[in-house]
C-alpha cells in the first residue's frame, strides 16, 4: 500500500502494517493538532520512501524518539524510535486502505476532555447547510 503528505512531495510504500492503534499522548495531540494520532507498526523492511525523501524534515520530540514531517505541508508521515527495527507510521497519510482497524487506545490519561462530545452534537458529510451561504 502506498502512503503520501498532503502536498504530494513525498510518497511511501508499505508491505505489511503489523497493527493499528490510538495514541491520545499529549505530544500526538500536539504535533497532529487533534484529539489523537492514529498510528501503525511498520518493520523498516516493510517500508520505503519512494520520492521525496530529501524533503523530510526531523523533530526529536522525545530523547529517543524522532518524527518526520514534510518540510514543504508540515505533514506527520512517520516516527521511529532509536534502535528500533520498525517505524510508527502515521495511518493518516496512507492513500489506501490497510485492510486492518485500530484494535487499542493509549495515554488515555492524557486525553483533554473538551475533545471528546458528550451526547448528540449535529453531523455532516460535508459542510453544514448554513455555510454554503
Amino acid at each position: 500500500m502506498k502512503g503520501s503528505c498532503h502536498c504530494g512531495a513525498v510518497t511511501y510504500e508499505v508491505d505489511r502494517l503489523d497493527s493499528l492503534g490510538h495514541c491520545h499522548c499529549i505530544t500526538c495531540r500536539k504535533t497532529h493538532s487533534a484529539q489523537f494520532n492514529t498510528a501503525g507498526r511498520v518493520m523498516r523492511e516493510n517500508f520505503r520512501w519512494l520520492t521525496g525523501e530529501e524533503s523530510l524534515t526531523a523533530y526529536r520530540s522525545s530523547p529517543k524518539k524522532q518524527r518526520f514531517f514534510c518540510s514543504r505541508c508540515g505533514c506527520h508521515l512517520v516516527a521511529a524510535n532509536d534502535g528500533s527495527d520498525y517505524v510508527i507510521l502515521r495511518a493518516a497519510s496512507l492513500d489506501d486502505d490497510p485492510g486492518v482497524r485500530p484494535t487499542r487506545r493509549i495515554w488515555r490519561s492524557h486525553d483533554a476532555p473538551w475533545l471528546f462530545e458528550e451526547g448528540g452534537i449535529p453531523s455532516y458529510p460535508e459542510f453544514p447547510p448554513e455555510a454554503k451561504k
